[in-house]
Order: C-alpha cells, then structure tokens, then sequence
C-alpha cells in the first residue's frame, strides 16, 4: 500500500557525478524524516545521509562536503545528488522514511525502497 521507488542508480567514473531520486507512494497522510543508506559487498548498511521534516540534515563524515540531501514535500521525493563519487561509494543505495499511512487504519510505518546499484570505476 505504501512504497518507496528509487532511480538514478548506474555507473559512472571516479571524480563523476550521480543523482538518485526515492519516490514514495500510496495511503500517506504525512512523512517524517527522510534517509538514504548504502551497503558496499561484504559491509554492512550504513547510514549516509537523512533530512527531518523540517529540513534538517545529517551526514556520515565520508561523505560530507559531497553528497547532499534534499526533499520535495510536494512530490513526496527524496534526492541525493552525489559529487566527486570514488569506488569506495559503490554500494546500493536504499532509501527509508517514516511515515503516517491512513489504510487500514491510522498508523506509523518504517518503509525501505528495493535499493538501487551504484558502481564507481577508478
């Protein structure tokens, strides 16, 4: 009923950028706070960047001065535009939101999208 669909995933060289885009839709009465996470083979997913409600943003050091986050309330989109991208950024990419659905009834929800591949070639 609720889903997140992200896009903007694919190869590119080092120094390169990308921008990913985290589409939610369905019974959504309201959205919180916004992230995107990343697992690299092997790793375990990490937390690369979120944005409150209010627009407040958060990033992990590795990709600070980078990356950035950003929302569209009106579209209930989330973006990452990535600059600078190196091989280590090669991961999938997922975003996550929280969020108040109306069906079946009124409640909270955790939703994950499928991910989405990013490759860094050097």
């Amino acid at each position: 009923q609720v889903q997140l669909v992200e896009s903007g995933g694919g190869l590119v060289q080092a120094g390169g950028s990308l921008r990913l885009s985290c589409a939610a839709s369905g019974s959504i009465f309201s959205i919180g706070a916004m992230g995107w996470y990343r697992q690299a083979p092997g790793k375990q997913r990490e937390l690369v960047a979120t944005i409150t409600g209010g627009n407040s943003t958060n990033y992990v050091d590795s990709v600070k001065g980078r990356f950035t986050i950003s929302r569209d309330n009106a579209k209930n989109t989330v973006y990452l535009q990535m600059n600078s991208l190196q091989p280590e950024d090669t991961a999938v990419y997922y975003c996550n939101a929280g969020l108040i659905t109306t069906t079946p009834i009124t409640r909270y929800l955790e939703v994950w999208g499928q991910g989405t591949l990013v490759t860094v070639s050097s």
